[in-house]
């Protein structure tokens, strides 16, 4: 197949989608297939370049200033009058069997969508974000976007959506209503082996931290759905039996309201915030850490999942149906518990620090979960089998090595 992936966040910019979709257009490539990636221009990346069996294209775009009506985070789009014909020359020019279209609020999914209304390519969207936000004057404003913005576009072309958990598919069935073809359970792919083989004691030297000091990692961008309170609230109770733990938390902060927290409750000399780090630095965090606490909105994330298939017990707010599917026991693969339950955290914590064999038994546990179900291997196969029936290509007109 000739897929087009579209994405206006990707690599070398950070982040879980941009992750995920190179993580897939390489899978793709590997399989055999005809890959181009369509992004924004980020930082120095270069325009064009070739790597990974992938040809990447850049378009020019325009970098937003932070705001909170942006999740906080830098948003980069590529809207200008020469888009429309420059990527009908670019897509014409590839002849794409379908695309695979990441973010339904990036300009990128919207002028691909329209270019593939026109040109009759099936689309697959993977919706990575819900856009939520806890102040309620933002609230009504992402549903006003949703309603006037991302809906009206998705009716227009249909693209069969990626649902990667039961809160996502509720959101999308509440929010784009008549806004797809349909809807296809796959769950976040996530590449494990990179998180492995980390060193403890390495992970331990970068934070100056000695071999029985409890640690509490927590990994990804503190945003307002992600934004760590819960989680440094529930630190008094952890320090109450264990007086010298850490939470160290590793990702950049958009939102710092957990620090004032933090120093609202006297805890400040426990709570520690790294800010991004080097992706090599992970694999040494994990391994230094004893738990992996990434409380958040609704739903588990990729760093939870990374964090499993390093084998280190998770504790966190969700659902064991989080993942159609794939079942999850509080207790047993990992530590869950209800939204806003700080309490139901905190003995999760100490559940994990004051038994460190139950707790290696449950990362162990975990890690086998991720092994049957999250390897990129196996959501690659998924992905491929719905692309190339949106594209109507059946195995033998794919070939070997697809």
């Amino acid at each position: 197949m000739r897929i087009a992936v579209v994405n206006n966040f990707f690599p070398p910019r950070v982040g879980g989608s941009s992750h995920l979709s190179e993580a897939l257009a390489k899978g793709y490539a590997a399989r055999g297939h005809d890959v181009l990636v369509v992004t924004a221009a980020y930082a120095d990346a270069p325009a064009y370049e070739e790597r990974d069996g992938l040809r990447i294209v850049r378009l020019p775009a325009v970098m937003l200033p932070e705001s909170k009506l942006a999740v906080s985070f830098d948003l980069s789009f590529a809207t200008r009058p020469s888009l429309r014909r420059r990527l009908a020359a670019l897509l014409d020019d590839f002849a794409p069997d379908a695309i695979h279209q990441h973010g339904q609020m990036m300009d990128l999914t919207w002028a691909t969508g329209a270019y593939a209304r026109r040109r009759g390519v099936p689309t697959l969207l993977s919706i990575h974000t819900r856009l939520e936000n806890p102040s309620a004057h933002y609230r009504r404003a992402f549903r006003g976007l949703d309603a006037t913005l991302v809906n009206p576009r998705l009716r227009r072309y249909q693209p069969r959506i990626v649902v990667m958990d039961r809160y996502m598919d509720d959101y999308i069935r509440h929010r784009y209503p008549h806004g797809f073809r349909d809807l296809v359970p796959i769950p976040v792919g996530v590449n494990g082996e990179w998180v492995r083989g980390g060193s403890r004691d390495t992970g331990r030297a970068m934070l100056g931290l000695a071999d029985d000091v409890p640690l509490i990692l927590s990994v990804g961008h503190v945003i307002p759905l992600r934004d760590r309170i819960g989680l440094v609230e529930a630190m008094p109770a952890v320090l109450a039996r264990h007086p010298d733990a850490v939470l160290a938390v590793v990702g950049r902060v958009y939102y710092d309201l957990f620090l004032a927290k933090a120093e609202e409750l006297g805890i400040s000399h426990a709570v520690r915030s790294l800010g991004a780090m080097e992706k090599s630095t992970i694999p040494h965090l994990l391994a230094a850490a004893d738990v992996e606490a990434h409380e958040q909105g609704d739903g588990l994330g990729t760093a939870t999942l990374e964090a499993m298939a390093a084998g280190v017990p998770v504790v966190g707010w969700g659902r064991e149906d989080n993942f159609p599917g794939v079942a999850l026991k509080d207790g047993h693969d990992i530590h869950l518990c209800e939204r806003h339950d700080v309490v139901g955290l905190s003995e999760r914590l100490l559940r994990v620090l004051d038994d460190p064999d139950a707790a290696r038994l449950v990362g162990a546990r975990g890690r086998e979960v991720f092994d049957r179900h999250f390897t990129l291997e196996r959501v690659l196969d998924q992905h491929l089998e719905t692309l190339a029936d949106l594209a109507g290509i059946t195995e033998s007109e794919e070939g070997p090595s697809a």
